[in-house]
Parts: C-alpha cells; sequence; structure tokens
C-alpha cells in the first residue's frame, strides 16, 4: 500500500491531508472547551448546534463549490481555502458570545466543504492506475482513523502545558502547513471532452453547473446504491459516536459507570475496526466487485447492531462485548465507505469529478445530518436494545435498496443507441444506426441510464 507514496505528487498531498487532519481534531478539543467556557452547563447543546452548523454546511456548500470548482486553478483554490481554514481558527479564541463562534465555524466549514471534495477529486488525475487508487483510498482512510486517535492523545498531551487557547493555534499551523504542502506541487489539470466527442464544454448556467453533481449522482444507478449504503453506514456509525459516552460513562441499568478514559477506548476500539478494513480491502476488491463487497459490509453491520441488541437482552452490557461490537461495526463501516471514490471515479469524466465528489461529500453528510440526532433520540428516549434494533432496521432497508438501486451485471462499457442523433453525428464514430459502446457515464449526450442495454 505505501508503495503508491513514491508518487512525489501524491506524497505531497497525503502529507497535506494528514496535517490538515491533525489540526481539525485539536479543534474539535478546542472547541469543546471553549463550549464549557461560554456556556457551562450547556455546554453540551452548544457542541450540538456546532455539529449541526457543520452539516448544514457541508450540505449547503459542497454542491456550490463543485459546481465551480474545474473554473478555477485547483492548486489556487485549495491554497486559498487552507488559508480561510487557519485565519478562522485563529480568531476563535478572541469571541466572547456564542454567535461569535456559530458565525466562524460556519465560515471555517463552509472552506472544509470546499476544500475536502475538490481535493479529493483531483487524485484519480493522479493516479490513473485504478489499483493504485484503490490503495490511496485505503491509505487515505487509514488518515482519518489515525486521526480520530491520534489528535485527541496529542490535544491531551499538549493541554498539560498550554492553555486550550493554544490548539486553536495548533490548527491554523496545520492548515498553513497544508497550504506550503500543495503549493509544493504541480497538479494535473482535467481532460475536457469526456469522450463525448464535444469538442468544447459548452457555457453552462449556475442553476446547471451547481445541480450537475447532484444530477450525474443520482441518474446513475450504481450511485444511487451507494447513497443507500452510505445511510447504512451512517447508521452504524450515528450508533457509536453518539451513544458511547451514554454506554460507557452512565450508572448501571443504562452503562457501564466507567471514566472518560472508557470513552476513548471504545472510540479507539471502532477506529481499530475500521483500520483493519482499510488495510485487508485492497487484495479483496482486486479480486471481487465493488458492489458485492459493499453490500455484505452493509449486511454485517446490520447483523453486529441486532446481534448485539439480543446480547443485551440475554446477558445484560459488558465491557469486552461493547469493545468488539464496535471495532465490528468499525470494520464494516470502513468497508461500505472506502470504496465509494472508485464508484465516483468511474461514473463521472474528469471535468464534470469535482462536482460529483462535491455531491457524493453533500448527500453523505445529508445521511450523516438524519443519523445523528435519531441515534441519540433513540438512546434518550428507548435505550440502547430499542436503539439498536431500529438503527439496524434502517440500515438493512438501506441495504435491500442499494441491491435493488445497484444494477447487478454493471460492467464499465454499455451498448446503447442514440435515436436523437444522425449517424455522423462525431460522438457515434460511424456506428451502424447509433449503436455504439463505450465507457458510460452520465453527461450532456448521456442523460439517462439506458433501460434496455446491452452489456458487454
Amino acid at each position: 500500500m505505501l508503495a503508491i507514496l513514491a508518487n512525489s505528487t501524491y506524497r505531497h498531498l497525503f502529507a497535506a491531508q494528514i496535517v490538515a487532519l491533525l489540526g481539525t481534531g485539536l479543534a474539535t478539543v478546542a472547541l469543546g472547551l471553549l463550549a464549557y467556557d461560554l456556556s457551562g452547563a450547556d455546554a453540551g447543546l452548544v457542541l450540538g448546534m456546532i455539529f449541526t452548523i457543520k452539516m448544514v454546511a457541508y450540505v449547503l456548500i459542497a454542491p456550490i463549490a463543485g459546481a465551480f470548482a474545474d473554473r478555477m486553478p485547483r492548486r489556487a483554490l485549495l491554497v486559498a481555502l487552507d488559508l480561510v481554514r487557519g485565519a478562522a481558527a485563529l480568531a476563535l479564541p478572541f469571541v466572547s458570545e456564542l454567535w461569535q463562534v456559530f458565525a466562524l465555524v460556519f465560515v471555517l466549514q463552509s472552506a472544509s466543504a470546499a476544500f475536502t471534495p475538490t481535493f479529493q477529486a483531483i487524485i484519480p488525475d493522479i493516479l490513473q492506475d485504478e489499483s493504485a487508487y484503490t490503495r490511496a483510498l485505503s491509505l487515505s482512510r487509514l488518515a482519518y482513523d489515525l486521526e480520530n486517535i491520534i489528535s485527541p492523545t496529542l490535544a491531551a498531551m499538549l493541554l498539560l502545558v498550554v492553555s486550550y487557547d493554544l490548539l486553536f493555534a495548533g490548527t491554523a499551523l496545520g492548515f498553513v502547513a497544508s497550504a506550503l504542502l500543495v503549493v509544493s506541487v504541480t497538479l494535473p489539470r482535467p481532460a475536457q471532452g469526456g469522450g463525448t466527442g464535444e469538442v468544447s464544454q459548452p457555457r453552462r448556467g449556475i442553476y446547471d453547473r451547481t445541480t450537475r453533481g447532484l444530477r450525474i449522482f443520482l441518474a446513475t444507478p450504481r450511485l444511487r446504491g451507494l447513497l443507500a449504503l452510505t445511510l447504512a453506514a451512517s447508521a452504524g456509525g450515528a450508533m457509536v459516536l453518539v451513544n458511547s459516552v451514554v454506554l460507557v460513562q452512565a450508572g448501571p441499568g443504562i452503562g457501564l459507570g466507567f471514566g472518560e478514559s472508557g470513552v476513548a477506548w471504545a472510540l479507539a476500539a471502532f477506529g481499530g475496526g475500521s483500520m483493519l478494513a482499510a488495510l485487508l480491502l485492497p487484495p479483496v476488491l482486486d479480486r471481487l466487485p465493488d458492489r458485492l463487497v459493499m453490500l455484505a459490509a452493509a449486511g454485517w453491520i446490520v447483523c453486529v447492531l441486532s446481534g448485539f441488541a439480543v446480547l443485551l437482552s440475554a446477558v445484560g452490557l459488558g465491557w469486552v462485548m461493547l469493545l468488539v461490537a464496535w471495532a465490528l461495526v468499525g470494520l464494516g463501516y470502513s468497508t461500505v465507505l472506502t470504496p465509494s471514490g472508485r464508484l465516483l471515479r468511474r461514473s463521472s469524466h474528469a471535468e464534470d469529478r469535482p462536482a460529483v465528489f462535491a455531491a457524493q461529500f453533500a448527500l453523505s453528510h445529508l445521511c450523516w445530518l438524519v443519523a445523528y440526532p435519531l441515534a441519540g433520540a433513540l438512546m434518550t428516549v428507548f435505550g440502547a436494545q430499542a436503539a439498536l434494533l431500529t438503527l439496524a432496521t434502517i440500515a438493512l432497508a438501506a441495504t435491500i435498496a442499494a441491491a435493488r438501486l445497484w444494477l447487478r451485471d454493471d460492467p464499465e462499457h454499455v451498448t446503447h443507441t442514440h435515436p436523437d442523433l444522425p449517424v455522423s453525428h462525431p460522438h457515434l464514430r460511424g456506428g451502424a444506426h447509433g449503436a455504439h459502446s463505450h465507457a458510460y457515464v452520465i453527461d450532456d449526450l448521456h442523460r439517462r441510464w439506458p433501460r434496455n442495454a446491452a452489456y458487454e
């Protein structure tokens, strides 16, 4: 897997991702402490608002940013967004009102909503071999999981010698380091034309550009299936991320009555399962189709959640049981989400890739926006068993929907016709009666998925 780091451009971008993630992790810890300083006992409510603002920014801003990302120099755009994030982080220690916190968080997360899908869309242009790209996706997943473990640890060590205000300075330094690493490489320009026979891309209106990624995403069967699978993964992940603190720290009858370190260990078990999946996936995806692997992983999440509910009823909550269950959920979670970049790459032309990645970014966080509050409300009102079984039911329904939406026979090349085009059209390349075959993606000449296509 580490062999792909021999590519210097990817190596610098991966390093930029790591330092930016570490900075973001420090900000997460610091925001919790800032919220407590400003609101005391209401800090939980304030943090809930902050996370909601984050999700709203991701859902609203990502499609707009993706619509214009291909019209701007990508390196300059990424550097500018890193600097905006750094400036917002530096300003946070100086606020005295909650509305100022909310405003700065919205600015920071809006910049992240533009940065992340643009960054993700560049990697397939750098690593054009699918095997190398698969390993890059697994490496990226590992980086996210390691950040969940390293950032809180680093923050705890720093807080022994500095105040939490300086954690925001560490966040800003992470974004500045990310910007410098991006500046250090030359990024490839996306190819134009996408193989559709068009000489140049038409000028598009604001509405067309803003919704293009979403329209491509929702018109592609495998991506509709991916959206359903993302909901299944969110159901499992939300149970872990939202309710671990209750299951670990609450008293008898609800939780285990452990301290704060127990929460860290529970989340580490989830991250460990996710990391294991990221390490094992590349050779698996070399041999098995994405659809089979991802559907099996979503089914795995359903089984783990429902099985954990049954064990809770039979023998009660146990520490080892919780750790094992969360590790198994993490294994399924990462297996569902890691291959998603392969599907996005396969389903879009290079010039549309930023918009499609942005659509996935927005829609996946919409799933989280549903799953987060639902997991918390179910746990609070009905208890752990009801939360587990309800979320397992949602994951099951999403998995069944994905199996129906994502065509079983889903090769890259599709033989189809264009009854609306003359045989002489450049796109047809002289195909008899317009019948021809190529890697099929939704674009200006292919606005719908063919219903009666012949697959090669």
